[in-house]
């Protein structure tokens, strides 16, 4: 069955966000093709659009790399992704809705299922979820992006640093971020909203550093 460049690209990125293509690892163009029964030609498209994505790079005489995961350049990541997170909250503060409110709430109750099934992947999947409800309540597209595309580039660092430790503790961690992000929404303070967003970040590179 013939894939469309838009599935293949969300599968690859999949695959590479959660170190199942590990960083450095060399990608097989053929292999790819011929898996999603495409030519190599929208392939190379899908891997140009990755490329854009800093998720892999582009060696010449050697093929499509997946960008490696080096921490001292992802400083500088974190440092803009504080900024931009505290922005989505003081904007979401401001225009999140109750619907949107509610979606929150409805994934906090799905997290407790994730430890019957002893499924990372799914914990990240509401993660994912979760921060397309909070983006879309800032109601700015452009922000919307920018903090998916920080995001993405710090996905994998949680896989490498946690991706063994006690799966309940982690979702803990994300039941208690829902939990507060509803909690400064619904009060409607931008103010109070920006910095608990900020902290988020803060205190998630304090994790890395203390596991790393």
């Amino acid at each position: 069955m013939v894939s469309s460049k838009s599935s293949i690209y969300r599968t690859v990125k999949e695959r590479i966000l959660s170190l199942e293509y590990s960083p450095g690892q060399i990608l097989n163009e053929r292999a790819l093709a011929d898996e999603f029964g495409v030519s190599r030609t929208p392939l190379r498209e899908v891997l140009s659009r990755l490329h854009q994505d800093k998720l892999v790079v582009i060696v010449p005489r050697a093929g499509t790399m997946v960008t490696p995961v080096e921490f001292q350049a992802l400083r500088d990541v974190f440092q803009t992704r504080v900024e931009i997170e505290g922005l989505v909250g003081r904007l979401a503060a401001e225009r999140v809705t109750n619907d949107q409110l509610q979606e929150m709430r409805k994934l906090q109750e799905e997290c407790k299922h994730i430890l019957a099934d002893n499924d990372r992947r799914r914990l990240v999947g509401i993660d994912v979820r979760f921060r397309e409800v909070l983006n879309g309540a800032t109601n700015n597209q452009i922000l919307k992006e920018m903090s998916d595309y920080l995001y993405n580039l710090t996905l994998r660092v949680w896989y490498l640093v946690f991706d063994n430790q006690n799966l309940s503790k982690e979702v803990e961690v994300e039941m208690n971020e829902i939990d507060q992000t509803i909690k400064v929404l619904t009060n409607r303070d931008p103010c109070e909203a920006q910095q608990f967003r900020r902290n988020v970040i803060i205190n998630y590179v304090e994790r890395v550093k203390h596991e790393f």
